[in-house]
């Protein structure tokens, strides 16, 4: 009864107290009883009541924090990036013993770290001082996640991210710290702090003192009056720039496996939440794409919004009507997806990222082809398909600005939900056999 009591204990408003302070009231408890069987007070309690290992404990409940709040929307961020210049300014945010510009520019570099990368907040604050790295010109930020104490870990960044951490080194270098915190890029600013890193508590104060300050922020949409509608700034704290960044991703179609790693998540199905697409939002991006079909020569091959999903299947780089192909799923392409030379491709623009990326692709291995000194046939199929499909991406752009702004606009969003769906759909076709019943005997 007693340790039932610690686990149901809760504040004055109703709710529960964490469990790691629930579990600290149970061992000062047990620790109480034994102390005073030491001193003799409490010689009339019956040896019996005693601690159970295994039975009274109160178990560690660890937040999700993947699953906390919600993806701040890009149109915001853009908004917070315009007032960059105020952030860390007219506040010390625990950091009295550096000058003001040092400042502005140490919450700087954290917030866009923070933005660019989607790393928690402990990861960022507690980043090593030599946390970059640089392969074939391309920085990697190595960070250590203490979540699933996983250190080392290297993800990809762009020189603009690694830019704006040189150049926070190059002031931190110039700082007078305590010695503690030596090794680290965001160290303790004061000999009185507790870790040799600065508190992601300052950050988070850093970051709502900021927002609370800024005009108004709008949120994505209007009202029933057509009036922009305000955006809740509480929703700005450090983790759901996280959540930013893998939406960012799977928006862009990223693949599910693919932003897993990047998000160094442990499940797939914790990666795969950000892919949802509603069946309703699904739907009404293939009607909207469905009109907007072109065939492989560039002219408009519009169908009914079912037909695009019963007669198309999707492969890499537009949609497919080879009745065996669709059929297999995707799977049995004839002539090994070189779509631009098909007479079933069907590209829409939800498309145009994967073709341009195939275009680069077979860039490349046509420059590989001609320093092995390939045989002529291969570097000219490799130059014909290039040239085949940059022509798709030219009549699909001139196409798209043929149309007015607001459907150019409607076409976008039906094409980011469409390879946010795509991106999302790891999951591989079962092989069926068709089994005949017995004849009746």
């Amino acid at each position: 009864m007693a340790v039932e009591a610690f686990r149901a204990a809760r504040k004055r408003d109703g709710t529960l107290y964490s469990s790691s302070f629930r579990r600290s009231l149970l061992g000062t408890f047990f620790q109480l009883i034994a102390y005073g069987r030491r001193c003799g007070t409490l010689d009339d309690l019956a040896g019996t009541f005693t601690r159970v290992p295994v039975e009274h404990v109160i178990s560690v409940e660890e937040p999700n924090e993947d699953f906390i709040g919600k993806a701040i929307p890009e149109s915001v961020i853009r908004q917070l990036d315009t007032h960059l210049d105020t952030l860390g300014t007219g506040n010390t945010y625990g950091c009295r013993d550096i000058a003001p510009d040092a400042r502005h520019l140490l919450y700087r570099t954290m917030y866009t770290v923070l933005r660019d990368t989607g790393r928690r907040p402990l990861e960022i604050v507690s980043l090593s001082r030599d946390c970059l790295e640089t392969h074939n010109g391309q920085p990697t930020l190595i960070w250590d996640n203490h979540k699933r104490k996983r250190h080392r870990r290297r993800l990809p960044i762009t020189t603009s991210t690694a830019d704006a951490i040189r150049t926070w080194q190059a002031c931190r270098d110039q700082l007078h710290l305590p010695a503690k915190g030596d090794r680290y890029l965001f160290p303790s600013l004061t000999p009185l702090s507790d870790a040799p890193y600065i508190s992601s508590s300052y950050l988070s104060d850093a970051l709502r003192l900021w927002a609370d300050a800024l005009p108004p922020l709008h949120a994505e949409g209007t009202d029933s009056r057509g009036q922009r509608l305000l955006f809740d700034r509480s929703l700005i704290y450090p983790y759901a720039f996280r959540h930013s960044y893998a939406q960012r991703h799977a928006d862009a179609g990223t693949p599910v496996d693919v932003l897993r790693e990047l998000m160094d998540h442990k499940s797939i199905a914790m990666t795969q939440r950000y892919y949802t697409v509603s069946l309703k939002r699904k739907s009404e991006a293939v009607a909207k794409l469905s009109a907007h079909v072109l065939n492989q020569h560039g002219h408009p091959s519009p169908s009914s919004s079912t037909a695009y999903e019963m007669r198309t299947v999707a492969v890499p780089y537009g949609g497919c009507t080879e009745p065996s192909n669709v059929k297999a799923g995707g799977q049995a392409c004839p002539i090994r997806f070189q779509c631009a030379g098909c007479g079933f491709y069907r590209p829409d623009p939800s498309y145009l990222p994967a073709i341009e990326q195939h275009i680069n692709e077979l860039r490349a291995d046509r420059e590989t082809a001609l320093a092995m000194g390939a045989a002529e046939f291969v570097t000219t199929a490799l130059t014909a398909q290039i040239t085949a499909y940059q022509q798709v991406i030219d009549r699909m752009h001139k196409h798209l600005g043929s149309l007015p702004a607001s459907e150019r606009a409607q076409i976008e969003e039906a094409s980011t939900v469409l390879r946010k769906a795509r991106a999302g759909d790891n999951h591989t076709l079962l092989p069926l056999t068709t089994v005949r019943p017995k004849d009746p005997q």
